[in-house]
């Protein structure tokens, strides 16, 4: 079902999808994340193909009929255990040492899915960087950074102030060179995983059961998503603003624009006017020689 969905999903925005207004003035969900991967992207993030996007919505249409026709093969025509005819994939939730055992094989997966975005950044035609010259542009990640202190150095950033935790990476390198590490960790230990039994303390600390399962996933979830909310939100070097539109500071910076404009239309003289602090009310010099909004 969630697959059907995303090929659904994805092939009525391409059927919608207007190439004159940004993808996030449109309200597309999906299409910005397949834009982000360098598929159908020129220069300034303009889109100039949608086949690919097609093409993914077909493949994912295809794999859902093929996982839905497994699913009712299982429920109707399967063998109810698997434990009689295939005992490799027979488990009970209680049994300690299979649990772990799966808990390997699903990091081996996220591993390879990690591995995958390093692939296509640096094999596959690269990947879209809006910091590349010219404006954005998609550009093959030829140096991703792989020193353990910078990759490891986010974690160990405040994520308050000015700091900004893993929020505050700003370039391609590194984003790619942290899908390496965490590609490689997860795939070591997910083997890890599989050769090894539960510890004595992990046995007494975990309610070993389907809910309680169910509970652990939940709650990683959740954590998941708050992070993926707050890299949505303020990071657009992850999530560019070509597609997703402004983050929180860049949506502050556009309403200055508003204010400016309108001020302009009632006269005002936008390059001299001052505001209650004595500097600029509009424009302002940085510290370092940009001519910025201020105020």
């Amino acid at each position: 079902l969630i697959v059907f969905w995303a090929g659904a999903m994805n092939l009525f925005e391409v059927s919608h999808f207007v190439p004159e207004k940004p993808m996030y003035e449109q309200g597309l969900i999906l299409l910005p994340h397949i834009a982000s991967l360098g598929y159908g992207v020129g220069p300034g993030g303009e889109i100039i193909d949608t086949f690919p996007y097609f093409v993914s919505g077909v493949l994912h249409l295809i794999s859902s009929a093929v996982l839905g026709f497994g699913g009712v093969y299982h429920s109707l025509i399967g063998p109810e255990t698997l434990e009689e005819s295939f005992p490799f994939f027979g488990y009970v939730w209680k049994d300690k040492n299979k649990m772990t055992n799966i808990l390997g094989y699903h990091l081996i997966i996220l591993g390879l899915g990690a591995w995958l975005l390093v692939w296509k950044a640096m094999y596959f035609g690269g990947i879209y960087d809006t910091w590349a010259p010219g404006g954005g542009d998609v550009r093959v990640i030829t140096n991703p950074t792989t020193n353990a202190a910078v990759i490891f150095g986010y974690l160990g950033k405040s994520p308050f102030g000015g700091d900004g935790w893993i929020c505050s990476v700003d370039n391609m390198e590194d984003i790619i060179g942290g899908h390496i590490w965490i590609g490689t960790l997860e795939i070591l230990g997910g083997i890890w995983h599989i050769y090894t039994t539960p510890w004595p303390w992990a046995r007494r600390a975990f309610v070993w059961s389907g809910e309680a399962y169910l509970s652990y996933s939940l709650a990683a979830i959740s954590v998941m998503g708050f992070i993926a909310c707050c890299m949505s939100w303020f990071n657009n070097t992850a999530y560019p603003s070509e597609f997703y539109g402004p983050t929180g500071p860049e949506a502050s910076q556009s309403q200055a624009f508003t204010f400016l404009v309108r001020d302009q239309r009632l006269g005002a003289n936008v390059a001299s006017a001052q505001g209650p602090t004595g500097l600029g009310k509009y424009l302002m010099r940085s510290p370092t020689g940009e001519i910025i909004f201020g105020g």
